[in-house]
């Protein structure tokens, strides 16, 4: 018989916590095992049965009981003085690993890799891999960007941001852009389907059959989509699809346009068009230069590509046309909207950063 033992005093909080860390894989083992101590003797288990059932001693027990009672759980992953593993590498070389990754580049290359570091500091790749994940370093990775150099930034910034967050009563708000150069290609031999333990395959190399522009508006409201592909990208094809939206939307309401700054939006025909009475109803909005990201209708292109472009294969025009009209109706059988949730001063903050960050390097 085992000797019965008060049950340690325990929060549900505290119980909780243990029970996660119980379940989650990346649990040191001894601080999972110091856990289950816990959680036993909050359950009554006396400490001669707890020792028993996970094969440590008494002394362990109590041990870890009164660090409990003192700390909480955050006792049971602390490690004393002159415990645990020696590191083999010391702050020294780190320091040194860090410096070289941030501030040096390697001979004939453009930045390093763990090789390359692990030879220059004489230590084995693994122990560059986890500096560098500990210190949140990737010099194989590099993310693109570009700040407008647009003298109204913040006028056009704040105009789209608005119409996002706070869309007028009465009006459709539609990301209007075009994707331009979309290319039939056909690939020059026939791939091979996907099967179990190997990749599907498509040839590298590829023949073109020619070329169409999508003409496309987004309604922010619902996610549906209205498209039009022409065979060129000129102020006709733009005027052309304006009539298209004119006839689509009901008269009573009006019509708010993001576009971008390309000259088929500003060409005198166009503002002419949009200045006629009976036109009155359309209002476009300029994204800043060089942000085409404000614009939601080129994330649905980015789907567009990834879902069905970028892997199809076209033996025509027509045949690209058709798919690409295939792929606009299944969106407006169960349309999706985009959520922007980005307030313009949050935008520019991150942006004022940026341009300190680049005055600074610089």
């Amino acid at each position: 018989m085992w000797t019965a033992a008060a049950p340690l005093a325990i929060t549900e909080a505290h119980r909780r916590t243990l029970e996660r860390w119980l379940r989650a894989q990346g649990t040191p083992q001894q601080v999972a095992l110091r856990a289950r101590i816990i959680l036993m003797a909050a359950d009554g288990a006396a400490n001669n049965r707890i020792a028993g059932e996970l094969g440590v001693s008494r002394s362990t027990i109590i041990l870890w009981r009164n660090r409990f009672a003192a700390g909480g759980t955050g006792a049971l992953t602390e490690t004393a003085p002159g415990r645990g593993r020696k590191p083999s590498i010391s702050a020294e070389t780190i320091k040194a690993i860090v410096d070289a990754t941030l501030q040096t580049t390697p001979p004939g290359a453009t930045h390093w890799s763990c090789r390359t570091m692990a030879r220059a500091q004489g230590v084995s790749p693994a122990t560059v891999a986890r500096i560098w994940d500990a210190h949140g370093l990737a010099p194989h990775r590099v993310r693109t960007f570009k700040l407008s150099r647009d003298p109204r930034f913040v006028e056009k910034l704040t105009d789209v941001v608005g119409l996002y967050l706070n869309p007028p009563d009465k009006a459709i708000v539609l990301c209007v852009d075009e994707k331009s150069q979309i290319q039939a290609l056909d690939r020059t031999q026939p791939s091979l389907p996907m099967k179990r333990g190997r990749a599907g395959t498509m040839t590298h190399d590829y023949k073109r059959n020619g070329t169409t522009t999508l003409f496309a508006a987004l309604d922010l409201l619902d996610g549906t989509v209205i498209g039009e592909c022409h065979s060129r990208h000129r102020h006709q094809e733009f005027l052309a699809f304006l009539r298209r939206l004119d006839r689509t939307y009901p008269q009573e309401l009006e019509l708010h346009l993001i576009v971008d700054n390309y000259g088929t939006h500003k060409h005198p025909d166009v503002l002419k068009w949009l200045a006629a009475p009976a036109h009155a109803r359309f209002q476009l909005h300029f994204t800043p230069t060089s942000s085409s990201w404000l614009n939601l209708v080129e994330r649905w292109f980015r789907q567009l590509t990834t879902k069905r472009l970028r892997r199809g294969v076209f033996r025509s025009v027509p045949d690209l046309v058709a798919v690409i009209y295939a792929y606009i109706a299944l969106n407006n059988a169960d349309p999706k909207p985009f959520v922007w949730t980005a307030s313009a001063e949050a935008i520019l903050a991150k942006v004022g950063r940026c341009r300190a960050i680049l005055e600074t390097a610089h």
